[in-house]
């Protein structure tokens, strides 16, 4: 069966460029921030500790029904004082200490309980929505796509802070607003029995105050602390690639190009910061001016009736008390509008971290309308008619490829840089699926994946050597026995045990990484192993070595290569010629650079039916 190599439709110039991204719009204090904040919170209170979340805020509203009534007790033992100070009646005096002093002695432990209870509410809370969004995130490879198309910025921010400020947040201004309606019911009954006008006057002020909040300042603030958030990330993402980067930079000696990219980050940080604190500076005006009205207004209203004789003084006393808890109450928009702002900006960036890793239906409607690589159950690894295309981009890396790999076979994949060679094992692997045609393929557990450079976590050398298995039935002696097959006899005992825990990154050279991944491999005993430059910081011998025993293990073997030496481990060669273009040769006729036969026995040509049935 002869090949058939890609050599027509060329993508377009004007199709290689990504698409660009929709603007994000920030959310409003409106009610599209009302359904935002619904559509992140609803899960917790609906789904599994649902029980737990209502009998936590419902003990959290009878502390604050209790509290709220002790603080009108003790709003109206202060009255009582005042007045019998100004009566000069002893009695009534040492009478009211004594309620007051037993108030106090009820009031002081509940109000220490609601606060410990309203953080540890938030906690819980806090680790139910986190354990939500690393399942969504983790799930299906989403951190993947999300780090490779860009279409939101610092999801790790998103999920280990956002989510924090937002439990927390959630819960603060949900009691508040609870208990702003509790004190206004209590206050305005004292306040309502004292002075009419007195109500009428708080009444047209704090909506006169909410109004202003709202239309004046709430747009703006909101927009500059959503684009703060987004600033601060990037500004510490900067710092935390310097450090990651650390061997690589110093070796370029790149200082001075990081710095001003550093600095670059953190201009826009500060700048924007500076508007910020210029929007709040007329906010606390506006705020200060708002609650210190409130030390004269109570008084001017009432000073008619005290100076004529009608009114006690410590019912005046009482009903500035009164005014202040009410007051408190219908303004806590007011008073609270700064922290709202940035919870807003908040929900705004977790909203579009679960609409990602969350898709709606009319999100994955909207994805069958794109054509997409399929990935069918096979017993052998198989391509058919597979195209393949970066995401978000029309340029064609492969054209039309198909071709049948059965255990045994080893295939080596070669080409000029950038003609698609990584790119086509990442849809093998399940990575990119932007393209068209079909992957008929074994359990994906049968696949092991070995990187140029390879991953190595945080934990000891076991955890390395089992990755990314958690736990492993093989002895000491039989983990052991695999580093010595991967040329690593002395590994152990040179960082002090398989139990030893260190920095392997900065620990290990990048060849003793490659050749401890290779024993990853002897771990777990893949039917595929999919080798991306996995021998590159090796010298000859071991690289002949390893892949030697891999040949021997009956592992079927794609392998990504530029050194001749590799050839001989393969059975065939799969050159990609770029612009969609391949050829597909028998290894054994192959020479690098070198015009051979095309092999035929492997590739299947554009007019089989189904690959996985062509012989």
């Amino acid at each position: 069966m002869s090949t058939r190599t890609s050599a027509t439709n060329e993508a377009p110039a004007d199709e290689t460029a990504a698409k660009p991204k929709k603007r994000r719009r920030v959310p409003l204090l409106s009610l599209a921030a009302w359904k935002q904040f619904v559509n992140v919170a609803k899960p917790y209170w609906l789904e599994d500790e649902k029980a737990k979340a209502w009998s936590l805020l419902l003990l959290l509203i009878v502390l604050m029904l209790i509290d709220t009534k002790l603080a009108v007790m003790l709003n109206n033992q202060t009255g009582e004082m005042t007045s019998a100070l100004a009566a000069r009646n002893s009695g009534r005096f040492w009478n009211s200490v004594r309620a007051c002093l037993f108030i106090l002695a009820v009031a002081v432990p509940v109000y220490a309980f609601y606060y410990y209870m309203r953080d540890l509410f938030a906690n819980h809370w806090r680790r139910w929505l986190t354990s939500h969004f690393l399942d969504g995130y983790l799930k299906g490879r989403k951190y993947y796509e999300l780090g490779a198309d860009g279409e939101i910025d610092n999801p790790d921010q998103r999920i280990s802070e956002d989510i924090n400020t937002f439990t927390g947040r959630s819960i603060n201004f949900l009691l508040i607003f609870l208990g702003s309606i509790m004190q206004l019911v209590a206050f305005s009954a004292v306040l309502w029995s004292i002075s009419h006008m007195l109500v009428a006057v708080l009444t047209v002020y704090a909506l006169l105050g909410t109004v202003v909040a709202i239309y004046i300042f709430g747009t703006p603030l909101i927009q500059l602390n959503f684009w703060q958030l987004r600033r601060e990330a990037d500004f510490r993402f900067s710092l935390m690639r310097l450090r990651e980067n650390a061997e690589s930079i110093a070796f370029y000696r790149g200082e001075a190009q990081e710095r001003a990219h550093i600095d670059s980050k953190f201009d826009k940080v500060f700048h924007n910061f500076a508007r910020l604190i210029k929007k709040q500076r007329a906010l606390n005006f506006f705020q200060r001016s708002f609650s210190q009205l409130t030390l004269v207004l109570p008084g001017v209203i009432l000073a008619g009736g005290v100076l004529s004789g009608e009114l006690e003084v410590g019912r005046a006393v009482q009903a500035t008390g009164a005014f202040t808890a009410v007051l408190a109450a219908v303004g806590v928009i007011v008073e609270n509008f700064e922290s709202l702002s940035r919870f807003v900006a908040g929900i705004g960036r977790l909203q579009a971290l679960s609409n990602l890793v969350e898709p709606s239906p009319a999100s994955k409607t909207d994805d069958k309308q794109h054509p997409r690589i399929q990935t069918r159950p096979g017993e052998h690894l198989a391509l058919e008619a597979l195209t393949l295309h970066p995401p978000q981009s029309e340029r064609v890396l492969i054209k039309e490829l198909s071709l049948i790999l059965k255990p045994g076979d080893a295939l080596l994949i070669t080409g000029d840089s950038g003609c698609g060679k990584s790119s086509l094992l990442r849809a093998i692997a399940g990575l990119w699926n932007t393209g068209s045609g079909v992957i008929h393929q074994p359990p994906i557990e049968d696949f092991f994946f070995l990187p140029q450079q390879p991953y190595l976590q945080s934990g000891t050398l076991r955890s390395q050597l089992i990755y990314p298995s958690v736990e492993s039935d093989l002895s000491d002696e039989q983990l052991l026995e695999i580093l010595e097959q991967v040329h690593l006899p002395r590994l152990v005992e040179r960082v002090g045990g398989l139990d030893a825990v260190n920095d392997w990154e900065k620990l290990l050279s990048v060849g003793e990484q490659q050749r401890l991944a290779f024993g990853r491999v002897l771990v777990h005993k893949p039917n595929i192993v999919i080798l991306d430059e996995a021998t590159s910081a090796l010298d000859s011998g071991n690289e002949a070595s390893l892949y030697a025993r891999l040949r021997d293990s009956g592992a079927t073997l794609i392998s990504v290569a530029h050194r001749a030496a590799v050839l001989r481990h393969h059975t065939h060669v799969l050159r990609l010629m770029g612009d969609g273009e391949w050829e597909v040769h028998d290894a054994s006729a192959y020479e690098f650079d070198a015009p051979v036969a095309i092999d035929a026995s492997l590739a299947v040509g554009h007019n089989a039916p189904r690959c996985c049935n062509a012989q």
